[in-house]
């Protein structure tokens, strides 16, 4: 069990700055107040597992977290026996267990999202116009030297159909990114109505109409029971030949086996920026399917939003060592 915030010597309090995997945390945010009260250490790489993470990270006090990104699971809290306060990015992250926190006395701090929904529909607009247009190959040839040769001639979007799962903030910014691109733009979840389909310039239609009718299929919804597995072999099956998926939620959305034969037989196209495995192996099938288009789950992964979540971080670190924490997770 933890014993709070006052058995902590703040000349001599650790603090851990994890997942900064593109090395922009220092950068993002002004650390030398936390600096003069505590010995900062930042993690540029991703852990091998839990029995490094819990070797690395049994001397901390404090660890700062990035949500999705190392896996804080009860067994690997209970490893970590120094640990007073845990600082998360966001407000939930399926992969940190922050109940077992609590119940330890651990204190859980959390920061607003920033501009996250903007900055994932701006990316799941990337994706499906680099899918579209294949420019990661595109890209590849030009830098080689054989200019167009290996590429393929893209897929105009004006006039052609997206098709968008899940209308919360950020499935409604894509809709208004198809309609700006001339797209029909339809929409599907389980408790979706034809009016809030309208309000976001969507046309509501049944999952099977969508899948079956759409060039593009974009998903935007919350990974739970009910979503886990939405896409399976069936409704791969359904979806057009040649039609784009693009993933920029949660991987378990989708079947990834089902997904990865559909990609290599090149019935569909696969753009994702989420995988069930992060990082991403590198003998993994999708990082060789000529057919994906991917990017290193980048989805809220902007100077703006990484701004907002270090920087109040920091504030909630300090006020924590003030014995007056903020942010905390109330439930």
């Amino acid at each position: 069990m933890s014993q709070g915030i006052d058995t902590i010597d703040t000349t001599s309090c650790r603090v851990a700055v994890l997942d900064d995997w593109q090395d922009a945390a220092r950068a993002s945010a002004d650390w030398s107040r936390l600096g003069a009260r505590a010995t900062l250490e930042f993690f540029g790489a991703p852990f091998a597992g839990e029995d490094e993470a819990a070797d690395r990270l049994a001397p901390f006090d404090i660890i700062l977290a990035m949500r999705e990104r190392t896996p804080f699971p009860a067994s690997l809290i209970r490893r970590l026996p120094r640990l007073r306060m845990f600082g998360l990015t966001g407000s939930r992250a399926a992969l940190v267990d922050m109940a077992f926190m609590r119940d330890r006395g651990i204190t859980v701090c959390l920061t607003d999202s920033g501009p996250g929904a903007e900055s994932t529909a701006e990316l799941a607009l990337a994706l499906m116009l680099a899918a579209a247009r294949d420019i990661p190959a595109a890209s590849a040839a030009a830098r080689s030297g054989a200019f167009q040769r290996g590429t393929k001639p893209g897929m105009l979007l004006d006039g052609k159909t997206l098709g968008v799962i899940g209308l919360g903030k950020i499935g409604t910014r894509l809709a208004k990114f198809g309609n700006a691109l001339g797209m029909h733009v339809q929409a599907w979840s389980e408790n979706m109505t034809a009016e809030r389909a309208a309000a976001a310039g969507a046309a509501f239609v049944p999952k099977d109409e969508l899948l079956a009718t759409s060039d593009v299929v974009s998903l935007h919804l919350v990974l739970s029971e009910r979503t886990l597995g939405l896409i399976g072999r069936d409704e791969l099956a359904k979806m057009k030949p040649g039609a784009i998926l693009v993933n920029t939620s949660r991987a378990n959305l989708v079947d990834e086996a089902a997904l990865i034969e559909a990609v290599e037989a090149k019935r569909i196209v696969a753009a994702l920026d989420v995988f069930r495995e992060e990082p991403l192996p590198v003998n993994h099938p999708l990082a060789h399917c000529r057919n994906a288009v991917l990017t290193p789950h980048l989805g809220y992964s902007t100077q703006e939003v990484l701004a907002v979540f270090h920087a109040q971080q920091i504030e909630n670190t300090l006020a924590y060592l003030d014995g007056k924490p903020i942010r905390t997770m109330t439930r």
